[in-house]
């Protein structure tokens, strides 16, 4: 008899947003301690904890089996049988990548994400059990801190009919250097997701958008936006919703004068930022 584990390991930007951990690797581990029954019944989840080079290497003679997620977070996992199906397993993620981290090598880290007793049933010549997780945003959000790496989701909506913006570009830019950092198209339902990269240990910058469409500039966000609170240092995975006023719904008089109001708060927003970043 032989044991096959399939499933898919996933985690939220947001709640409305999910990525898969793409080419992975899963590894299976018998546990080295033992558990009680009632913790194996609920599933111990560690929220994939950081193991360091140390702990690795002292589980190694434990290791079980171990494969790689496909680019849906897709695994099929199996093993012959050594031991009994009712004892528990460990079960450890490594990650190397994630969207939107930058180039050049990065080293294998490892995670442990669980200790469980999976439901086996059999068929014909073999145990089968499925397992699924989807890491948490805040959890995912300091695992893509260790990569360098943002990830930054959203809606976009017409500001008084809440209508969903579909297949605009959507931009991001970072607000003391005034440059691009990603963009991105919306889908049917005017949602967006883009990834960009800074150093490791760098926090996140202070964003404000810019929306186009097939004509050209839909609409421009007032780069003094980046100050408020929510939109300053952006976790590594951020939601923000915009609301956009097109250039069409603006008043005559703010298009005549807009260039004169759109000047000074460009150039207040600039000396706001030198005020709070330039060392003399």
């Amino acid at each position: 008899m032989s044991y096959l584990l399939i499933g898919n390991i996933s985690a939220l930007i947001c709640e409305e947003c999910i990525e898969p951990l793409a080419n992975a690797r899963i590894r299976i581990y018998l546990p080295g301690t033992p558990y009680g029954a009632d913790e194996l019944a609920r599933g111990i989840f560690k929220d994939l904890r950081l193991l360091s080079e140390r702990d690795v290497q002292a589980k190694e003679e434990r290791l079980l089996a171990e494969s790689r997620l496909d680019e849906r977070g897709n695994f099929s996992i199996g093993w012959e049988e050594l031991h009994l199906f009712t004892e528990p397993l460990e079960m450890d993620i490594c990650l190397n990548d994630v969207p939107g981290r930058g180039q050049g090598q990065q080293e294998w880290l490892q995670y442990h994400l669980s200790t469980f007793v999976p439901h086996w049933k059999r068929s014909r010549d073999k145990y089968l059990a499925a397992f699924a997780y989807v890491v948490p945003s805040e959890k995912w959000s300091a695992i893509r801190r260790e990569f360098g790496a943002w990830a930054l989701a959203g809606t976009v909506r017409h500001f008084e009919t809440h209508e969903a913006m579909k297949g605009v570009r959507v931009e991001v830019y970072n607000a003391l250097t005034q440059k691009l950092l990603a963009f991105a198209f919306t889908g049917e339902n005017g949602r967006y997701k883009m990834y960009f990269n800074r150093p490791r240990g760098k926090s996140g910058p202070d964003v404000y958008f810019k929306v186009s469409g097939n004509h050209g500039m839909v609409w421009t966000e007032n780069p003094d936006n980046a100050l408020q609170p929510e939109r300053q240092q952006i976790a590594n995975c951020t939601k923000i919703n915009l609301a956009v006023v097109p250039a069409a719904a603006e008043k005559k008089a703010a298009r005549l004068t807009g260039w004169i109001s759109d000047f000074i708060s460009n150039k207040s927003a600039r000396s706001n930022y030198k005020d709070r970043y330039v060392v003399y």
